[in-house]
C-alpha cells in the first residue's frame, strides 16, 4: 500500500513497528512486572494488546485472527501484528465497521488503533525496564489523533487525567502526558 505520512495505514504500520521493538524485550519471567497502567501487570497488558489487534483485524476483515497459546504472549502479539498489517494492505479503505452499534470509518479505526498500539508499546518497554521513547515524528501525529478522539468522559475509565509537562516538551512526552502517563523526557 502506497502511503504518505499521517495516513492511518502508515501510522498503524509505524506504531506496530515501534511496539514490536518493545515486545522483543519481553521475557517469560517479566510477565508479573507492573506497568504504567496501574491495574495491569505485563501479562494483562499483553493480553489487552492481543485483544486490540484482534479487534482491528476483525474490523478490517470481518473475521477473527484465532486463538494463540497464551503461554507466549509476545509471540502472539508478533503474529497478530503481521495479520493486521496484511489485512490493512489488502485494502480496507472506504469500509465502515460497527463499534457497538455505531458505524466507524475503518481509517479512523486504524488511526485510533495506532495510538493504542504505540502507547501500550511504550508501557511494555517501561514494564521491562528498557525505556524506549516513541519516535517524535510518530508521537506528533498520534497526539493529533488522540486529541480528536479522547474525551473527558474517557478520563478515569480508559485514560488517567492528563499530566502537566513543560510547554516545549517533545511530542512523545506530550502524547504520553495527554494520555495520563509520566515520562521524564
Amino acid at each position: 500500500m502506497n502511503s504518505t505520512a499521517g495516513e492511518p495505514g502508515e501510522l498503524l504500520e509505524r506504531s506496530l513497528a515501534y511496539a514490536l521493538g518493545s515486545v522483543a524485550d519481553v521475557e517469560a519471567g517479566s510477565l508479573t512486572c507492573r506497568t504504567p497502567c496501574a491495574r495491569w501487570d505485563l501479562r494483562e497488558l499483553l493480553g489487552h494488546l492481543d485483544d486490540s489487534l484482534d479487534a482491528l483485524y476483525e474490523g478490517l476483515t470481518g473475521g477473527r485472527i484465532g486463538p494463540f497459546p497464551r503461554a507466549d504472549r509476545a509471540c502472539g502479539f508478533r503474529t497478530r501484528a503481521c495479520a493486521v498489517l496484511g489485512a490493512w494492505a489488502a485494502g480496507p479503505a472506504g469500509q465502515r465497521v460497527l463499534v457497538g452499534e455505531r458505524p466507524l470509518d475503518v481509517r479512523v479505526m486504524g488511526a485510533v488503533g495506532a495510538v493504542e498500539i504505540a502507547v501500550h508499546g511504550w508501557d511494555v518497554a517501561q514494564a521491562c525496564g528498557r525505556p524506549r521513547p516513541i519516535p517524535v515524528s510518530l508521537a506528533a501525529e498520534l497526539l493529533n489523533v488522540a486529541r480528536c478522539v479522547v474525551t473527558e468522559e474517557d478520563r478515569g475509565v480508559r485514560f488517567a487525567p492528563p499530566v502537566e509537562v513543560r510547554p516545549r516538551a517533545r511530542a512523545d512526552v506530550r502524547l504520553l502526558a495527554f494520555l495520563g502517563r509520566r515520562d521524564g523526557g
